[in-house]
């Protein structure tokens, strides 16, 4: 966390650059409206994620460096800048939030609170509360609250201060949890007058305060929204009568008790009832608490009701098969015949899931090994896998429970399987599995054939439709063995076999990305062709980043596609004038991970799960895979240049320009996410 200097970016400052990327698209006239709409809930939930792990990292490190005799104030300035920058952007969120409702009202949609309501529009939200809110409502009276540990985080709460007309002196406060989680957080509203209303579950629970409170004598109420973030690492102890597993478990449960990062109230909260709430939370730092609008946790908006007509939405791209897979009866004679390239979300997912039953069927299949970082909640792959085990078939997942707010899931999962008869391979302690990976044995003609895939993005149908990732199917021998080889690896816990095709983290990623560059930085000497092409989601290794200036300024040509955090600063005269960056936010998370080498003239191809980051060289097991398939090669080199074409919702990273939409000398528009699409679509046509 080094602070940004004349060389680098500083990386929380950075990862704030990249969620204005996205609060752009919620201001962007090109973006459909109502998708506008749902880039302000991924800005909120990003911003929410934010706290909880960086600023809660950055506080952390603060109060470590105040047991020194000299404190070091790095941290802290970090803080005010990063604490500046995000007020700036809550700024600029309101803002934005006001234009769409004023653009939402012009095609007759209206958010409207408890006091606008109809008197139709009344007797339906007090039904609705009937039937569906009040059996979820379970009020806190805040006398009875006892510290912090009472409330949930991510949470949204109503601090009601509660009065009686006949004895106005008798006041009373209680906290009311919102059930989002049961009810959603919006309710479509009876249409009038051709007009669609929407109103959030919080204002249909100040409109039905006195059904809770009225027996009590109660009637007159006043009502504001709170919001309450933890911090989320997990601190895991060293019982060593205890499994991972349970100490994960033990840890998750903890987090939920953790430290506050930050507070967020209604900005009209009447003071009195603002130092009774931090006080009876023990929340009392003043950078911890944050005065807001009415409503809070606007990452909900992200599941924003479907109201308007198609115009206000991205048009309709549904999933295309792959040409090569949708015509044959068995996945495994296509994959024998030719190693294919699926490209998410353009590509159905369902080609896995396929893939995955039609092994769990096969009399010839033997065994299947498949590895999960973050599976969907009712994942049809774990089903498959599960069906696989009662047919025999020999399955064994590694589950890595530390992944980041899916422990519970993936514990979940875990127990799951097990009980299955499932082989689950135990995470392995200060490391994280991060490769995605599957591997099938068949048995054919008497002998053993292997199958892979390798994936840059997670085995999550969910997310498989809104992230874009690239994912290989192959029978490749050498491919194919080292997949073998990285189950051989996580089985033996770290008895490591000789890599000779793909490169694995911790072991020598890092160093292999430098002699690509050592060998390109040559071949620009010798008056070669030299270049790069890095398409990744993060870029902040220092080691590995420095070695881009050093080739910049070799005459190595690198184009640099980075969604999320780049502490790199290109194009400075003398130390980066040769490396391009550009990110790309729009429809799809840009999630793939693609590295390009010009290797003399013979280009290298690579897809991997790692981005540029010390956690992914030297604290994960991470997949570098090559490609080898020229077809597939041009597959990637077609979609990379797209891309590098984009003048539409690509941004500039430069320091001079950050987050300036990128021009190009073309006087076309190009939108690469919709190029893509089109580009898949007519290799299906001309299958």
């Amino acid at each position: 966390m080094e602070e940004t200097n004349q060389f680098f970016f500083n990386r929380e400052i950075s990862w704030l650059h990249f969620n204005e990327r996205v609060l752009q698209e919620a201001m962007d006239k090109d973006t459909p409206l109502m998708e506008r709409v749902k880039f302000l809930g991924i800005y909120s939930n990003n911003r929410d994620e934010f706290f909880r792990v960086r600023i809660a990292t950055l506080k952390r490190m603060i109060r470590l460096q105040q047991v020194e005799p000299v404190p070091d104030l790095k941290y802290k300035n970090i803080l005010d800048q990063v604490l500046d920058i995000i007020t700036a952007q809550e700024k600029l969120f309101t803002r934005a939030y006001s234009k769409i409702r004023k653009e939402l009202e012009r095609n007759h949609i209206y958010i409207i609170d408890e006091t606008q309501l109809s008197e139709t529009q009344g007797k339906f939200v007090r039904h609705f509360y009937r039937e569906k809110v009040s059996p979820n409502l379970f009020p806190l009276m805040l006398n009875n609250v006892k510290s912090s540990a009472s409330l949930k985080d991510a949470s949204i709460y109503l601090a009601v201060r509660l009065r009686k007309t006949k004895e106005p002196e008798v006041l009373e406060h209680a906290l009311i949890r919102v059930p989002t989680a049961v009810t959603g957080r919006f309710l479509k509203l009876p249409p009038e007058d051709n007009k669609t209303f929407i109103i959030l579950i919080d204002d249909v629970i100040r409109h039905c305060l006195e059904g809770i409170f009225a027996a009590f004598g109660y009637d007159r109420f006043e009502s504001y929204t709170i919001k309450f973030t933890r911090d989320s690492e997990l601190e895991i102890d060293n019982d060593v009568s205890k499994s991972f597993l349970e100490l994960i478990s033990v840890s998750v449960k903890k987090r939920k008790i953790a430290e506050a990062v930050r507070f967020v109230y209604d900005n009209t909260m009447p003071e009195d009832i603002l130092k009774m709430l931090t006080k009876k939370l023990n929340i009392f730092k003043k950078d911890t608490i944050r005065g807001g609008g009415r409503y809070h946790n606007f990452k909900d908006f992200m599941e924003f009701p479907r109201v308007g007509s198609d115009k206000l939405y991205y048009p309709a791209a549904p999933t295309l098969p792959h040409p090569l897979l949708e015509n044959h009866h068995s996945l495994f004679d296509a994959i024998r015949k030719k190693d294919i390239m699926l490209n998410f979300p353009y590509h159905s997912f369902q080609h896995i899931i396929d893939l995955l039953r039609e092994a769990s069927i096969d009399p010839m299949v033997r065994s299947i090994k498949m590895n999960f970082y973050r599976a969907a909640r009712d994942s049809a792959a774990m089903n498959s896998l599960i069906n696989a085990a009662r047919n025999g078939k020999y399955v064994t997942v590694f589950m890595e429970i530390q992944a980041r707010f899916d422990e519970e899931a993936n514990i979940y999962w875990t127990r799951r399987l097990q009980e299955e008869g499932v082989k689950v391979i135990q995470t392995i302690p200060g490391f994280k599995v991060h490769a995605k990976l599957i591997l099938i044995r068949r048995r054919e003609n008497g002998e053993n054939k292997l199958y892979a895939n390798i994936s840059t993005g997670n085995y999550n149908e969910a997310t498989a439709k809104v992230f874009s990732d690239f994912s290989l199917l192959t029978c490749h021998p050498g491919i194919c063995e080292e997949a073998y080889n990285t189950f051989e690896l996580l089985e033996s816990k770290f008895i490591l076999p000789t890599f000779k095709t793909m490169i694995l983290s911790p072991f020598r990623t890092r160093e292999f990305f430098m002699e690509k560059f050592d060998l390109e930085m040559q071949n620009a000497r010798l008056g070669k062709e030299a270049w790069a092409i890095l398409k990744l989601n993060s870029i902040v290794d220092r080691k590995a980043t420095s070695k881009l200036y050093e080739a910049s300024q070799a005459g190595v040509h690198i184009d640099l596609i980075c969604r999320g955090i780049c502490v790199v600063k290109p194009g400075v005269p003398g130390m980066s004038e040769n490396i391009n960056a550009l990110s790309i936010v729009d429809k799809y998370l840009e999630h793939s991970r693609v590295y390009i080498f010009c290797n003399g003239g013979d280009p290298e191809y690579y897809i991997s799960s790692a981005d540029w980051m010390p956690r992914n060289f030297d604290h994960r097991i991470e997949i570098v895979c090559p490609v080898f398939d020229e077809d597939i090669r041009q597959q990637l080199w077609d979609i990379i240049q797209i891309q590098l074409r984009d003048n539409v919702k690509s941004r500039y990273l430069d320091p001079d320009k950050l987050n300036r939409y990128r021009k190009t000398s073309d006087p076309k528009r190009h939108r690469a996410q919709f190029e893509i699409y089109d580009y898949y679509a007519g290799k299906g046509r001309r299958a």
